[in-house]
């Protein structure tokens, strides 16, 4: 892995393991904003762990390429997510990094996943 792959990896890492530990931190809210976001129900418990342990592996540079296709299958997910509820005009809470990030989702959501996926492509392909 190269230095630019190397560097993508650990920035885009660290994000996931703070989305996932912000979501288990926001406790009983988050399951509720993902669910008006339209993660579905039976997924929703599962997502900030998964989002910590593809983080972690991320971070740890193990088993790649796999976290990074993982990363980028998630983002492309949860950016479809909100794209869906924008274009049907609701703009339910978007709490996509816990309390930190609990606002309504907007175009801003969209970009900031886009530059997470430029850094999944980095990753991947640096």
């Amino acid at each position: 892995m190269n230095a630019i792959a190397s560097v993508a990896s650990i920035m885009l890492g660290v994000a996931f393991v703070v989305a996932g530990a912000s979501k288990l931190a926001a406790g009983p809210a988050w399951p509720v904003q993902a669910s008006e976001l339209g993660a579905p129900r039976p997924v929703v418990p599962a997502v900030p762990w998964l989002e910590m342990a593809v983080g972690a592996a991320l971070v740890a540079q193990l088993a790649e390429p796999v976290p990074a296709v993982l990363a980028i299958i998630l983002l492309i997910t949860f950016t479809a997510l909100i794209g869906t509820q924008l274009q049907r005009g609701k703009r339910p809470m978007c709490a996509c990094f816990g309390a930190w990030s609990a606002k309504p989702i907007g175009p801003a959501h969209i970009a900031r996943n886009s530059g997470l996926l430029i850094l999944g492509l980095l990753a991947l392909y640096g």
